[in-house]
């Protein structure tokens, strides 16, 4: 049986210009510098002003940066902010879009393979960092956002994608689901374990991973109070996306307490600017600086 599970869109593209910055005041202080470990930051598929970028920075340390429009978006608002960003002390957890399965399978209906189609996305993601400023060896995780064990053309298309970054100077990542999901009959899989065997099966470049993993617990929910990386049942992560926008009632009702009354999570201060909150082991999990 063809298993295909979708995660919520990291954030949802509809409400991605929401205007937010229009909402934000200027802030002329130099931001202050986080010393918490593990380090705290944020993802979010529109691009929030410069304003609060600015002040946001007292509470958070890195940001995720698309390269490519986000899911479900026609336009990407991040970029040409690298330099802006990393002047005022921001990391980078840099991110480009996947595709979703039934887009592999119409590429590979009218001719083009899941690998070619991986490598040509790849292509995109790698043009595009080195637009941006990205140095080399700078992490680029794959959004891949349905969860459950991966589909032999999921697995063509995402181990492609990532093989062809490895070889590029810059170095692969992936985002990927570490809730459990059915799979054989009294068994559960995350999608990040596997990724990992494929990657260990068939002897490929290790790749650096961005845990989507809300369920509370282990998820502390809308708060920058964090736990251990490792706590997300995950072990070997780069980073762990902990909550998110809007929140899945059925994963997070012990800690729905932590979120807004319309199940979206706020940047402190900034009750319009919703948001993923994500750790990581860096300040700068992509090394992007």
């Amino acid at each position: 049986m063809r298993r295909s599970i979708t995660l919520p869109v990291c954030v949802l593209a509809l409400l991605a210009a929401c205007g937010c910055s229009r909402s934000t005041p200027a802030v002329e202080a130099a931001p202050t510098t986080l010393s918490a470990s593990p380090a705290v930051g944020f993802d979010r598929n529109g691009y929030p002003g410069d304003a609060a970028m600015i002040a946001m920075r007292s509470s958070f340390a890195f940001t995720g940066y698309w390269l490519t429009n986000p899911p479900g978006a026609h336009r990407n608002t991040w970029l040409g902010k690298r330099e802006f960003l990393k002047q005022h002390g921001w990391g980078f957890l840099v991110l480009a879009n996947g595709r979703l399965d039934a887009e592999i399978l119409s590429a590979q209906k009218h001719g083009t393979p899941p690998a070619n189609l991986a490598r040509a996305d790849a292509a995109i993601a790698i043009a595009a960092a080195k637009r941006e400023g990205f140095p080399p060896h700078t992490i680029l995780f794959l959004d891949q956002e349905e969860g459950g064990a991966l589909l032999d053309e999921q697995a063509a298309y995402l181990l492609g994608w990532t093989e062809a970054v490895a070889t590029s100077g810059f170095r692969p990542g992936v985002y990927a689901s570490g809730q459990p999901t059915p799979d054989d009959p009294g068994t559960t899989i995350t999608t990040i374990d596997d990724i990992r065997k494929h990657v260990q099966a068939q002897h490929l470049h290790e790749i650096a991973v961005f845990d989507a993993q809300d369920a509370c617990p282990p998820a502390p929910g809308c708060t920058l109070q964090t736990k251990p990386l490792d706590a997300s049942g995950e072990l070997g992560l780069t980073a762990w996306q902990y909550s998110q926008s809007p929140r899945r009632p059925s994963l997070t009702r012990s800690c729905a307490a932590t979120y807004a009354a319309n199940g979206s999570c706020y940047a402190p201060g900034f009750p319009t600017v919703f948001l993923d909150m994500d750790e990581a082991s860096s300040a700068d999990p992509s090394h992007g600086r």
